[in-house]
């Protein structure tokens, strides 16, 4: 079973209503459980950023349920659910493996993919699908590059991925099945980078936690999540800034072959204004009160659970100016698309390089790229923790 998709009219992600900038308010999960909805960006960041507000927590005994169908994400012993020192222990593999210095000798590699998927692009038969000519790969081929998997059949970690950030579109059993074969897949691929390292992320990862005396469960965890995090939201966020660049956005496309700093700035103002999911499953980054705590005049008690909804926080008129946004002008407010605290995504500056490097060669290598499809009749893919496009005809 994959993910599913629907021919029924939606709207772009860029049109989503979200909820007004306001004082905290009770909302309910799809499972029932009562959920404390923050909306406005001081109080969205003043949560990410305070200890009074946990992830570790919400999987308590006393914790109510969150999810109707468990995904990767739910997984208590991992990164994303740890607080304190067991996170920042995590974290720290993690950041070994991201030095600077193995950033920058993987820039060039996250180029060369960009560089090539255009112009492999630009020889299909026209119209041509966008989607899975340039958006859906370039993400799998940039993480399977870094990581090393270059031999593993890219169909397959497209499978896990679905399963791992599944929102409703596979069963329980689906998922537990998805994510045994995946963790066996991740676990022989750590034993095989400790017995013969590389100059990959992989190896960078067991070495830092073999050194850190990581157990073998999280390591596999991690890489499980790495590569994951390594292209599901990007191929979401660059599918969906596609979709507004070639309707609504069309004036910025030849800004965007200028030069990289401009397709950088309009990265940051895409990912601040074009969210990467309606909320169906979750409406927000979820974070549990470990005591009473004030937030924009409310109090919010102890035990409770609140969604953090940063996509309207980054529309707040009182950190952004309203309305159509400007995506050559830089951000008037720190963005907060990838969080912020303890736990800001460690992959932000991978999603970051491949959105402007995607953004900055597709336009300069189709000048003349346009639609073939209205917003009205796009084919979204449904059932995940994200939306975005299954199919965009298009020609140049």
């Amino acid at each position: 079973m994959s993910a599913e998709s629907t021919s029924r009219p939606l709207p772009p992600m860029h049109r989503v209503p979200l909820p007004e900038p306001g004082p905290p308010r009770l909302g309910t999960l799809a499972t029932g459980t009562p959920v404390w909805i923050v909306t406005r960006y001081a109080e969205v960041r003043q949560v990410l950023m305070s200890p009074r507000f946990d992830r570790s927590s919400l999987h308590a005994p006393d914790a109510p349920p969150l999810l109707v169908v468990p995904n990767l994400l739910d997984a208590p012993d991992g990164l994303l659910n740890q607080d304190g020192t067991a996170h920042q222990l995590l974290r720290g593999t993690v950041q070994r493996a991201f030095t600077p210095r193995a950033i920058a000798r993987w820039r060039p590699w996250v180029a060369s993919v960009v560089e090539a998927l255009p112009d492999d692009f630009a020889g299909h038969d026209l119209p041509a699908d966008i989607v899975e000519g340039f958006t859906r790969p370039l993400p799998v081929s940039v993480i399977c590059r870094l990581m090393g998997l270059e031999h593993v059949d890219r169909e397959r970690i497209r499978h896990w991925a679905d399963h791992a950030l599944s929102g409703g579109a596979h069963t329980a059993g689906e998922v537990g099945l998805a994510m045994r074969e995946f963790g066996d897949f991740a676990g022989a691929l750590v034993a095989e980078r400790r017995r013969v390292p590389g100059d990959d992320l992989v190896s960078g990862l067991v070495a830092a936690g073999d050194e850190l005396r990581i157990d073998e469960r999280r390591l596999v965890g991690l890489v499980c999540g790495l590569v994951v995090a390594g292209h599901e939201t990007t191929m979401t966020a660059l599918g969906n800034a596609v979709v507004y660049l070639l309707t609504d956005g069309r004036a910025a496309w030849a800004g965007l072959a200028e030069d990289g700093d401009a397709a950088a700035t309009a990265t940051e103002q895409l990912l601040r204004t074009i969210p990467l999911s309606e909320g169906r499953v979750l409406p927000g980054l979820i974070r549990r009160a470990v005591e009473d705590t004030e937030v924009g005049g409310v109090l919010i008690p102890a035990g409770s659970v609140v969604a953090l909804q940063t996509n309207s926080a980054g529309r707040d008129p009182e950190a952004f100016p309203p309305g159509e946004p400007d995506l050559f002008a830089p951000l008037t407010s720190p963005g907060i698309a990838f969080g912020a605290g303890a736990h800001h995504c460690l992959g932000a500056w991978l999603a970051r390089l491949e959105l402007e490097l995607a953004l900055h060669r597709l336009a300069v290598r189709l000048p003349g790229l346009r639609a073939e499809f209205r917003t009205e009749t796009v084919q979204w893919r449904e059932g995940q923790m994200t939306r975005s496009p299954r199919r965009l005809p298009v020609s140049w």
